[in-house]
């Protein structure tokens, strides 16, 4: 069974906190991609929709949307997630995991997604 560290970020507060999630409910995470929307509920948090917007596997390779899938891959990068380049121009080749959760993902980055209320007519 996988288990999940869920980071859940409030962007109108600036804070955010770390669920862990096991068994069913983890289950449930499994196959989804970076930028899906899933209901708050699935981890314990009523009445909040949360985007996921990244995440890492155990070895502590981040996820990055451009790759399919849940492989592992050496890319070569420019610019983050994955790199941070130190001086202009710079480009190295990386180690970076798919945009798939799969049971080697550790982490899930996640925010928290408001809908704007609608006007009444």
């Amino acid at each position: 069974m996988p288990e999940f560290k869920v980071v859940v970020s409030d962007p109108k507060t600036g804070k955010a906190k770390q669920i862990e999630v096991k068994g069913a409910q983890a289950q449930a995470l499994v196959g989804l991609k970076i930028g899906d929307i899933i209901d708050g509920s699935l981890i314990g948090l009523k009445g909040v929709k949360l985007k996921i917007t990244g995440g890492s596997d155990r070895s502590g390779f981040p996820m990055l949307p451009s790759i399919p899938g849940g492989v592992k891959k050496r890319v070569l990068l420019s610019r983050p997630p994955g790199f941070h380049p130190t001086m202009p121009g710079e480009r190295r080749r990386k180690t970076v995991r798919g945009n798939t959760i799969t049971e080697d993902i550790v982490q899930i980055n996640t925010v928290i997604v408001y809908e704007e209320p609608k006007k009444a007519q």
